[in-house]
């Protein structure tokens, strides 16, 4: 015990404890078929509607192929999806008393959360990769080279990540998991309210406004430029589109200082 009153020893804790509910957090998976069914499902579901039904109706300002312009949008329609489904989990463990029974164990009181986000990391990194799959398939290349593409998918995974903690802190403040359900579908308009699937030059000024600053467009944006992909910002346009590398990692920033904090202490103070 004495290792666990140093700093470098509460971290190995909480790591090594992080790690233990990342594990039942995959181990969940693996009894509930249904969801993994669904969240390999849903990238090609998305493809295919978005891709070839809505693709057809839709002009790429310079041109080019509107299923190479879609794609950086549903990575990032994928990557936002990941404050949803911790939001969810978190609150169906506080509800049904799984944290209490965390809270008597002697582990760290900061796992629990750490490792919620780094199950869901996992995860993401496996919709992505079937993402990709089904992007490929239908015609989609990144034209860049290697190192541009990683960066592009590292952005993805850091903004994944600060999204968690924003789910963690919602599935903690709300009541139940009926109350997360219910909040699920809202994910959806924050998601089309951006450049993803349309150009924003032809929203109305507010609107656009709105677009142009949502935080998908800033990934969608810098998706596009690091894929060498149509659609990537030019001209006049708001500053997260003019610099959208730098817009996303402040995005990830903001994030994280500002729900590691709140999440932490939701969490502490639930026990009470």
């Amino acid at each position: 015990m004495t290792a666990l009153t140093t700093p470098l020893g509460r971290l190995r804790w909480t790591l090594t404890d992080g790690l233990t509910l990342v594990g039942r957090e995959l181990g969940r998976l693996r009894r509930e078929p249904g969801q993994i069914v669904a969240a390999l499902v849903f990238p090609v579901i998305m493809v295919v509607l978005f891709g070839y039904v809505f693709g057809s109706a839709i002009q790429v300002p310079d041109g080019g192929d509107y299923r190479e312009y879609l794609m950086p949008g549903l990575f990032a329609m994928v990557t936002f999806s990941a404050w949803l489904g911790v939001m969810t989990r978190m609150a169906a463990d506080a509800s049904r008393g799984v944290m209490d029974r965390f809270r008597s164990m002697p582990m760290a009181r900061l796992a629990v959360p750490f490792g919620q986000t780094g199950a869901d990391l996992l995860t993401g990194l496996l919709m992505l990769a079937i993402m990709v799959g089904a992007g490929l398939l239908v015609g989609w290349q990144p034209h860049r080279g290697l190192i541009p593409t990683a960066q592009a998918f590292l952005l993805m995974i850091v903004l994944r990540y600060a999204l968690s903690w924003v789910g963690v802190y919602v599935g903690l403040a709300v009541k139940n998991d009926r109350v997360a359900d219910a909040l699920v579908p809202l994910g959806l308009p924050f998601t089309m309210l951006s450049n993803a699937f349309v150009p924003t030059g032809g929203m109305p000024g507010w609107l656009r406004f709105l677009a142009d600053w949502n935080p998908v467009s800033a990934l969608t944006a810098a998706s596009r430029e690091l894929f060498g992909n149509p659609g990537a910002p030019s001209g006049d346009v708001a500053w997260p589109l003019a610099h959208p590398v730098t817009a996303v990692l402040l995005w990830s920033a903001a994030l994280l200082v500002i729900f590691v904090p709140l999440s932490l202490r939701a969490y502490m103070r639930r026990g009470r």
